[in-house]
């Protein structure tokens, strides 16, 4: 039987927002720690990415979009010289990138089109890409919310477009709506979206899109795990059903953990363990168990390496 795919890249560590940003390059070492600890990493088919090409990225940007995140990198590179030290460029007040950043950008949205390639080509049978930065806020032309280009939104737009797929999944589980993800797929019917997130909450302001092909669907705060148990098995799963995915993607953000001080939400690990599980029944009826996960949210290193782990061993078949 293939194997489950986990896609790493040391240089997405370098990718940095500067002192106490939540979105550290401390939480791939978290993942990294516990999985290997507890053995997991042994059993997984390790690759390292390479970064995406513009013709990828552009299935789900613009150019302007691409064109000014590259030309920020290069200009802070050249600060980087200038002063002997890391040049930080703030984008909004959650969102700064260094010099490296749209490097780590194009490996993370790399892994996820290398994973659909070989997932889709038989050489595994689903992946996870442990990778950063996030993606599910970045809209076609704008960078926002930790995100740059979106990771799911590009290797969703991939499939279709390069792999003749007609009918692909996105299901995001992060505490914050996936506005970017909404915002590129709305509209498509080849991509069904279906989501459940905090609201009212990050993006405060965001209008949400409404389009025949989205199910995204708002929570209030203090939700707990059995309540977003009920919702996916009466909501997500009968959509899911009838829509026959031919591939799964998984925005896989762990900040509805309830230890996860940057939500309210009440999430456990064994929740994201019966979610995944749910999700990975849904991917055997209907395309031979393909699934990419991608990683987004979760910012407590405890809990969210935690909850990796139950993730990838339900993939796993651990």
């Amino acid at each position: 039987m293939a194997a489950t795919g986990y896609y790493i890249h040391r240089d997405c560590k370098l990718h940095d927002m500067g002192a106490g940003h939540p979105e550290c390059p401390e939480r791939i070492d978290a993942i990294e720690d516990r999985l290997l600890m507890t053995g997991v990493s042994d059993v997984l088919d390790r690759r390292e990415p390479q970064p995406a090409n513009l013709a990828e990225i552009k299935l789900a940007h613009r150019r302007l979009h691409i064109a000014s995140i590259r030309g920020m990198s290069d200009w802070l590179h050249e600060d980087d010289v200038a002063a002997g030290e890391p040049q930080h460029f703030s984008l909004d007040t959650d969102t700064s990138m260094n010099s490296h950043t749209y490097r780590a950008a194009l490996l993370s949205a790399g892994a996820a089109v290398q994973a659909t390639d070989a997932v889709l080509a038989g050489e595994l049978e689903n992946a996870f890409c442990c990778i950063r930065p996030p993606g599910h806020h970045a809209c076609g032309d704008k960078a926002m919310g930790f995100c740059f280009f979106n990771n799911v939104a590009i290797a969703a737009k991939y499939a279709v477009a390069r792999h003749r797929l007609e009918r692909v999944a996105i299901i995001d589980f992060d505490v914050h709506h996936g506005n970017g993800t909404e915002d590129i797929v709305a509209g498509d019917e080849r991509i069904l979206m279906v989501s459940f997130y905090q609201h009212p909450f990050y993006p405060e302001d965001w209008p949400m899109r409404q389009a025949d092909n989205l199910l995204n669907m708002p929570v209030p705060a203090y939700t707990k795990g059995m309540d977003i148990r009920e919702l996916v098995e009466q909501a997500w799963i009968p959509r899911l059903d009838a829509f026959r995915p031919e591939l799964i993607f998984i925005s896989a953000g762990f900040d509805a953990h309830r230890e996860d001080d940057m939500g309210q939400l009440g999430l456990t690990e064994s929740d994201y363990q019966w979610i995944t599980q749910r999700i990975k029944e849904v991917a055997w009826r209907h395309c031979q168990g393909r699934i990419v996960s991608c990683l987004e949210g979760g910012y407590n290193l405890e809990s969210l390496a935690r909850s990796v782990e139950a993730h990838v061993r339900v993939l796993a078949d651990l």
